[in-house]
């Protein structure tokens, strides 16, 4: 029968804490479990978890590749498809559709990004469509549909990529 008094921990479980420098006869005595010598045996040892020793870092052994432009623009792109959708849900008021417009009614995330419209899908809806970039099928499907198709520029001072 179990009462609270009898209860303790199981064997093995609780163990003695070492206790260092506390004398030679202790068994952790003199170099208090340090060693002779070297880094690891000072006082105020600290060694940054990704030292290697010397030997030549992971991050400097590991190939560098590749090339980052710093002018490529990333684009959000909307394709003819979305434009159709949403002018068939009468969203596009008078069938204009620009960066501001594609933002409000969420076709894009962010205003700050330029907008290329690509050519998936099909179009029905005459649309006047203003955007930073446009696909050569997109800007034909538009046209085909008896729209208009205006680019504005994308960030100034900096290259698009227009295909």
């Amino acid at each position: 029968m179990n009462i609270l008094g009898n209860l303790k921990p199981a064997p093995g479980a609780r163990k003695k804490v070492k206790r260092i420098g506390r004398g030679v006869g202790s068994g952790h005595g003199k170099t208090a479990g340090k060693g002779h010598k070297g880094q690891r045996s000072r006082s105020g040892d600290q060694i940054r978890p990704w030292f290697e020793g010397g030997q030549m870092p992971l991050n400097r052994r590991i190939p560098k590749f590749g090339f980052k432009s710093p002018f490529r623009v990333e684009f959000q792109v909307v394709n003819v498809s979305t434009l159709g959708k949403l002018a068939e849900a009468g969203k596009l008021a008078d069938g204009i559709v620009n960066p501001a417009v594609l933002y409000k009614i969420g076709a894009v995330a962010k205003k700050s990004v330029p907008v290329k419209i690509l050519g998936d899908g099909n179009l029905t809806a005459k649309l006047q469509v203003t955007a930073n970039a446009f696909s050569k099928s997109a800007s034909e499907k538009i046209a085909a549909a008896g729209g208009k198709v205006e680019t504005i520029p994308a960030i100034s001072g900096a290259k698009t990529l227009e295909s």
